[in-house]
């Protein structure tokens, strides 16, 4: 039999002789390098993996089911020995190290026409893509993430379930808060109305250590070769407080003794252990918090608001203040009315005052009233019952202001008279040659500001009781100032803009609690703390202390705090006096309202647009609202000083104006109030 007839015949033997062939080639290749792959440690020598290939922690990118599904089809229509000989590449390469692979690859593209080449690359495009919030650790993730602004992290959060648990976490979601509440952000020029900076503070620190025993988790995971970050979105992140945060226009608390459950959409995902959220206790996200509060910055930008009348006094409305709850007014029909701000119910009706009420200010559970009768009223607002009654000027109170255990009041009879209920004393601050209009306390510094119709503003030492700075009218040296107002004038608050408090690190520890207080509204300062003196109780006058200007840096260096010959004050004052002051609006019947530096006395800003008089100003850490003479009302920013909007309706001039969050009201001869709400429902 021929060697033709024998190779025609048995077909089958050079099959097997060629697949032993290929084994004898393909075994060893593999023998030698799939160990190295798989079990590098261990082999001696060192190799170098890039991150997506290391054994120990590298990425395992699911495969897509779609194209596995598509591959096995084609894979079934070729013969059995082309099945083999494709397996065989797709082992080899599989086997092969990084060196040899790209060897491979540069053989087989080199090989491939324009339309292959065509295919490559759309075939590239996705598998290039990277899953690094998968691949990365969660505290490099959430670090990334916190990089971007609130649209780009909601998209972000459509991307996939993984990347929902991270974008949407507390952890993101409360440097997100941070960086925009009670700030502008520098970088996309936006700030979201007041959080309690104190208080967030304190949950961040909360959060630090939830990352903290996060990273130890994530540790213990890469022991157990699992690389998903657990807990991303774990409710026990700390969360807002539901019951004090609903209300759009209160000032948002976060709670302190508390950690959350879990949220509902990842209970599955939660590994961290969570503790007991008390009974009755109801919490909120962080990303619920600045979705809210984006809503009501929105709005404000927008005019976009909802507006309630309150009607009931017979004359006109000189003074208001309101909160979350109530609505608080008085009027020259010498009545003091309390309503309800959301549904506009009139709760109560304060009489006492036989003239008319020109000045108040209210805190939780106390009101205080001035009135043109002279008298100065303390009242509990929720049961309408007079606690007790303070006399000392010599003519009508015009205006009022408190902080914790001061309270300030100026007088047609051109006098300050500022009360210490804690040691029951009073001292009184002459200088004024006409009605004070407005007084404010600036705590921080232990300043008052005073405003009259003799066209100054004054600024006075609380423990000297010295007149350290006239901004406008005639100074210090009688020498006349063109900056400052020629018109009487009748508001001044001091406002702290929020760039230059970050840059100030001097303010003292001590002096948390009081910078905390005053930066939630000038108007909202509290009487906490103190025993109200009752009806009759009659108050000693304080001396001042020595005055810090009569001492000098020698004397102060060489007497202790301690020291009998030194008082505390003195050096308190001198300290105090090394300290950035705070800058001041004011508003004068001149039609303008002006920015002021308390540091150098100079006048950095005028804000014109009231075509009579300015009676009524309020402020925040973004907003000014004025009322005018003219019965408008305008919002300004109070960076740029460009008017936002302009409200009508009154029909008389605007007398006072009120501002918070989600809300401003003003009132008016007419006697109307008008409240206008940019909050949610």
């Amino acid at each position: 039999m021929s060697g033709s007839d024998i190779s025609c015949s048995t077909p089958g033997v050079d099959g097997e002789r060629q697949d032993k062939n290929v084994a004898a080639v393909l075994t060893p290749f593999l023998t030698r390098h799939i160990p190295q792959r798989l079990y590098p440690e261990s082999y001696k020598e060192s190799r170098n993996f890039c991150y997506r290939h290391h054994p120990a922690f590298k990425c395992k990118r699911q495969a897509d089911e779609t194209d596995m599904e598509q591959l096995q089809n084609q894979l079934d229509t070729l013969p059995q020995q082309d099945q083999q000989a494709i397996t065989h590449v797709w082992s080899m390469f599989s086997a092969a190290p990084a060196q040899e692979r790209n060897l491979i690859l540069k053989g087989i593209l080199s090989q491939c026409c324009s339309p292959q080449l065509s295919y490559v690359s759309s075939l590239l495009r996705e598998l290039i893509r990277i899953d690094f919030v998968s691949a990365l650790p969660p505290e490099i993730s959430y670090k990334i993430l916190c990089y971007l602004d609130a649209s780009s992290l909601c998209k972000a959060a459509q991307v996939s379930k993984n990347w929902r648990k991270l974008a949407d976490d507390d952890t993101v979601w409360h440097r997100m808060c941070e960086q925009h509440i009670d700030r502008k952000c520098t970088k996309c020029g936006w700030g979201l109305p007041l959080l309690e900076r104190r208080r967030l503070r304190e949950c961040k620190k909360n959060i630090e250590k939830r990352m903290e025993s996060l990273s130890q988790q994530q540790a213990s995971a890469h022991g157990s070769g699992s690389l998903t970050p657990t807990g991303a979105a774990s409710g026990n992140g700390k969360k807002r407080s539901i019951d004090e945060s609903n209300a759009s226009d209160s000032e948002e608390t976060v709670s302190q003794d508390t950690q959350t459950a879990k949220r509902t959409r990842n209970s599955d995902m939660s590994t961290l252990t969570t503790q007991n959220v008390p009974a009755g206790r109801l919490t909120r996200p962080w990303k619920d918090v600045y979705s809210e509060r984006l809503k009501v910055e929105q709005n404000w930008r927008r005019g976009r608001y909802k507006l309630k009348v309150f009607n009931g006094h017979t004359d006109g409305i000189m003074c208001l203040q309101f909160d979350h709850s109530v609505l608080i007014t008085g009027s020259y029909d010498t009545t003091v009315r309390v309503w309800d701000i959301e549904t506009g119910k009139l709760l109560r009706i304060l009489s006492g005052h036989v003239r008319g009420v020109r000045a108040l200010i209210f805190d939780d559970s106390k009101l205080v009233t001035g009135s043109m009768d002279r008298t100065i009223r303390i009242w509990n607002y929720k049961t309408g019952e007079c606690v007790s009654t303070l006399r000392g000027h010599a003519d009508g109170v015009l205006s009022l202001h408190f902080d914790a255990t001061l309270l300030a009041s100026g007088s047609a009879d051109s006098t300050i008279r500022v009360w210490n209920f804690k040691e029951k004393s009073f001292f009184t601050l002459r200088g004024h040659t006409d009605w004070v209009n407005a007084v404010n306390i600036h705590s921080p510094s232990r300043m008052l500001f005073s405003a009259s119709d003799d066209t100054t503003v004054r600024m006075w030492d609380l423990d000297t009781h010295e007149c350290l700075r006239i901004f406008n009218g005639a100074g210090m040296s009688g020498v006349s100032n063109d900056q400052g107002h020629f018109g009487q004038v009748q508001c001044v608050l001091p406002v702290i803009l929020r760039d230059e408090e970050e840059d100030d690190n001097e303010v003292a520890e001590d002096d948390d609690d009081v910078n905390e207080q005053y930066h939630h509204h000038h108007h909202y300062q509290s009487l906490i703390g103190h025993q109200l003196v009752p009806e009759g109780g009659e108050y000693r006058e304080q001396e001042p202390a020595l005055s810090s200007a009569h001492v000098s840096d020698d004397e102060l260096s060489v007497h202790s705090p301690s020291s009998p010959s030194m008082s505390r004050a003195v050096i308190r004052d001198r300290n105090r006096r090394r300290r950035k002051l705070p800058h001041i609006l004011t508003s004068s019947l001149d039609n303008t309202i002006k920015l002021w530096d308390a540091n150098t006395g100079e006048c950095t800003k005028t804000l014109f647009g009231h075509v009579e008089g300015v009676w009524g100003l309020a402020a925040d850490t973004f907003r000014i609202v004025s009322g005018a003479h003219d019965r408008l009302v305008k919002v300004w920013d109070i960076q740029s000083g460009r008017c936002l909007h302009t409200f009508s309706g009154h029909s008389a001039p605007v007398a006072c104006v009120g501002l918070s969050d989600s809300r401003l009201a003003s009132g008016s001869d007419d006697g109307e109030v008008r409240v206008y709400s940019f909050g949610v429902e």
